[in-house]
């Protein structure tokens, strides 16, 4: 199955709406970067996100933009070897600009 990359703000662009429109079951999303802006439970978005299995933001983005505190909900959060464990664990790997 596919991961996904989206990491760009979805107040951007349209990447994390394109990806969802080609998700599949089985597929991941990694939000990297300013998409993890997107994992926010009171972002506009947290309704096409929550509740999906295989949906992680990257803690080391999540604090960089000072969210640690903030509430993911069903997102996980995952480190900097987790992130290499899911390339490892898809295929392909899609990264979205």
């Amino acid at each position: 199955m596919t991961l996904h990359i989206v990491n760009k703000s979805p107040d951007q662009t349209q990447c994390l709406k394109d990806c969802l429109r080609v998700f599949r079951p089985g597929d991941g999303l990694l939000l990297i970067e300013d998409a993890v802006y997107g994992a926010l439970v009171n972002s506009p978005y947290a309704a096409l996100l929550q509740n999906r299995p295989l949906v992680y933001a990257l803690i080391a983005d999540i604090e960089a933009r000072g969210l640690s505190a903030m509430d993911t909900g069903s997102i996980k959060r995952i480190n900097d070897k987790q992130f290499v464990d899911l390339t490892v664990q898809h295929s392909p790997v899609q990264s979205w600009y």
